[in-house]
């Protein structure tokens, strides 16, 4: 590569002192932590896996082959199910973007992560809080080399970035989304570049941010081969702007328009995941590897998203929406000769399970006990075992119009309901939303008046939950102020 990269000495030191001095999460986790943290790098043992994790961004739930979309090519995605298991329920911590990586990062739902809205996508402002443990810590304290490429969002101060967060090699922007050839972020002026390598600004102008990120990758790989290491490998498509390669706009030039820029981005997006897979491949890593695959939230159809483009199938709403196309995913784990290949799973899971799950199979000890993921390794490995989730809550937004949901088994309620305009939603329908997901998975059919009973145990369900949340939860920014931060 051009630009060798760096490797930052372990920040464990300061990140313990920091949290201490606001609140933290107690002596004995801070004692744990100093002490798994502050472990020799080979103290790993060896034959623990690697992990990649890839995120892409604003990827519609039915936009893969494997998960039915017929329009698409997406080889490389559909590898990764072949080869490993495939949820066929699987969901989003949010339907907006950092909310849902602060589940992902910390196992935490993201009220209890402290963002229940996007950061910032400028220097200074609001992100995830510093004292929150995330899977990277995880990793590290467990002796594995730790990087994140690509997209952040989580937060754009020193102690909210990722080299800050665990993570001890960091390449990509900071905020919501960057043009992928001058990397500059365009949302309200003026336009900022946001270019960074280890918290230095970088700028190579003209070269396409995907490539980039493989490249990155593959050099993050070949130097640490011989130790475990952990990649967040989150990608900034097909969130717009649409800029796909020139042959998958030639490729899906018959499509209708926006479909036909939002294939073209996500083809190019599938390409770029292929790429870093014979990467895995060609250092023969790939049965030293685990594998996993999810989008942050629903397809996005936002003005800069051309209105569309992208496809939740069978399912109602989209990004921002608590219906199923804003939540429920593509979500997918492989790990060649360790666990079941192409196979689907129909148990609920969601994305705090994979910080637990991941530990259980790496054999790494979890840092903070108190999360709301649960291991799935069992659901992993058999159709027939149960989920560990007797019920799921989501929180978005802020004020008296905070979106929220709760689901118990086949029901599902959606209080203060957001979605792209829709004339058949009344205002009863806005106010409340239940549904049989058994019965109704497109939820077209509000049950609400027909089932008070159910409506009032789930609603006491959230309230409940929602109070003994609140009274330790950092407060949180709206992500419905749609003028303000990237969505």
């Amino acid at each position: 590569m051009a630009n060798p990269m760096p490797m930052m000495p372990s920040p464990v030191f300061q990140r313990t002192d920091r949290r201490r001095s606001r609140g933290g999460q107690g002596a004995a986790l801070l004692l744990a932590f100093l002490l798994l943290g502050c472990a020799p790098a080979n103290a790993a043992e060896p034959d623990r896996p690697n992990v990649i994790l890839i995120l892409t961004d604003d990827q519609g739930a039915a936009d893969v082959r494997c998960y039915g979309a017929k329009d698409l090519e997406t080889p490389a995605i559909d590898g990764i199910a072949s080869r490993g298991v495939r949820f066929t329920q699987f969901y989003s911590a949010s339907p907006v973007c950092s909310p849902s990586r602060a589940g992902l990062l910390t196992g935490r739902y993201p009220l209890r992560a402290g963002l229940i809205g996007n950061a910032a996508s400028q220097p200074g402002g609001h992100g995830m809080p510093a004292e929150q443990i995330t899977m990277a810590e995880m990793f590290r304290a467990a002796g594995y080399a730790t990087a994140h490429i690509g997209k952040w969002h989580l937060g754009y101060t020193e102690d909210e970035m990722p080299n800050a967060q665990g993570f001890d090699h960091s390449f990509g922007h900071m905020g919501g989304c960057i043009d992928n050839f001058s990397h500059f972020f365009y949302w309200q002026g003026p336009n900022r570049h946001d270019l960074h390598r280890n918290g230095q600004e970088i700028h190579q102008p003209g070269r396409y941010f995907a490539d980039m990120m493989v490249e990155e990758a593959s050099s993050f790989m070949a130097q640490n081969r011989e130790r475990p290491f952990f990649i967040y490998f989150a990608l900034n498509m097909p969130h717009y702007p649409y800029q796909g390669d020139v042959k998958w706009l030639e490729r899906y030039r018959d499509l209708p328009y926006p479909r036909n820029l939002y294939a073209a981005f996500l083809s190019s997006c599938d390409e770029r995941i292929g790429a870093l897979l014979k990467r895995v491949d060609d250092l023969n890593l790939r049965e030293r590897t685990i594998v996993v695959f999810q989008s942050d939230n629903g397809h996005s159809k936002e003005e800069r998203a051309h209105f569309g483009g992208g496809s939740a199938g069978a399912y109602r709403g989209e990004k921002f929406s608590l219906f199923e196309g804003g939540i429920r995913l593509p979500g997918i784990i492989s790990w060649p000769g360790h666990l079941p290949e192409g196979q689907a799973r129909d148990q609920i899971v969601h994305a705090c399970d994979w910080m637990p799950t991941l530990a259980a199979l790496c054999g790494v000890k979890l840092l903070n006990d108190d999360i709301d993921g649960k291991s799935i390794a069992a659901v992993i490995r058999s159709g027939s075992a149960p989920s560990p989730h007797q019920v799921l809550h989501w929180l978005v937004g802020g004020g008296k119009r905070e979106q929220w949901a709760v689901r118990e088994g086949d029901w599902k309620l959606i209080g203060n309901v957001q979605s792209s305009p829709d004339p058949t939603l009344t205002a009863e329908d806005k106010t409340l939303f239940l549904s049989n997901l058994a019965s109704d998975v497109g939820e077209r059919n509000n049950l609400a008046g027909q089932h008070p009973d159910i409506v009032r145990r789930l609603s006491k369900l959230h309230a409940d939950w929602l109070a003994a949340q609140r009274t330790v939860a950092p407060s949180s920014p709206s992500s419905q102020d749609r003028a303000g931060n990237e969505k």
